[in-house]
């Protein structure tokens, strides 16, 4: 049970079935139709927020850091395609991700990510079919830690995953704050126009969200843009980032892996190509 880390009384997501369970579906159901994204406001309570801020800590310093230059898809460019399409605009990156492989299983990262009411919960937000969704299928990035620093942040981008879910540990001082531009993109159409308007600095369609520490935030993140602004004092930017996948067995890209973990396994070498849409990225 998670009665030490979640606050079970406000989300019972223990409890299927019962009236405050569907009642909680139903807003979120609401909140991800219209925009892609849904917060969940102190889904962990404060002590269980204090065994997460721990264990952050102690495995920041394993986090993968990574300074260099990506665009939205983390692919390579394409010198075939104009100078300002989407694929060959290039940002600075500059993060760090603490692999999976690093959280154990008694730990209260992934005891809330195994959690066996806590899959069922964001399928039943997400209004997904059973074999529709999945845990990801990825021993480096099922479950991890965002750590953003000083001056650190995240440029624009899309997700692998069709689902991310994530959780608030700790804010920055200054900065930090998460912007979003809700479903740009479909399963068929990249929309590299709207992107590279985006990408311009039109603001129109973008949201800006603050998240607090113990928020529970799922998002839709591979139809949708966004980025992380950067960081300011010297306070670290915890995140802990659960992932759920539409393809049983999907696991992360080679180039992607290598460049947000700094290396990559067998596992992925084996999974490379397993996908169910056409998507860049």
């Amino acid at each position: 049970m998670l009665h030490d880390l979640v606050d079970l009384g406000r989300y019972p997501i223990d409890c299927p079935g019962s009236r405050a369970y569907d009642q909680l579906i139903g807003d979120l159901r609401r909140e991800l139709d219209q925009d892609g994204c849904a917060v969940l406001p102190g889904f962990v309570h404060a002590e269980g927020l204090a065994q997460l801020l721990q264990e952050a800590r102690a495995t920041a310093p394993k986090a993968h850091r990574s300074f260099n230059r990506t665009n939205a898809y983390f692919t390579k460019g394409d010198p075939g395609l104009a100078a300002d399409h989407p694929v060959r605009r290039f940002y600075d990156r500059s993060n760090a991700f603490v692999p999976a492989d690093n959280f154990k299983t008694s730990g209260p990262l992934r005891r809330i990510y195994e959690f066996e009411g806590f899959l069922p919960f964001i399928r039943a937000a997400l209004d997904e079919a059973e074999d529709r969704f999945f845990r990801y299928d990825d021993p480096l990035a099922d479950v991890i830690i965002n750590v953003v620093e000083e001056g650190q942040g995240f440029p624009w981008h899309f997700d692998t995953n069709n689902y991310t879910v994530t959780l608030a540990i700790q804010n920055g001082e200054e900065g930090g704050a998460f912007e979003y531009v809700p479903n740009l993109r479909s399963s068929s159409d990249e929309n590299f126009d709207t992107v590279a308007s985006v990408l311009d600095g039109n603001r129109a369609r973008v949201r800006k969200l603050e998240l607090q520490p113990g928020d529970l935030q799922i998002f839709k993140g591979r139809y949708s843009l966004h980025r992380v602004a950067p960081v300011k004092g010297s306070c670290s930017r915890y995140v802990g980032i659960f992932s759920f996948v539409e393809a049983e067995g999907m696991c992360g890209g080679v180039e992607r892996t290598r460049q947000l973990y700094g290396r990559v396994l067998p596992h992925h070498l084996d999974r490379e190509g397993v996908r169910r849409d056409s998507l860049l990225d």
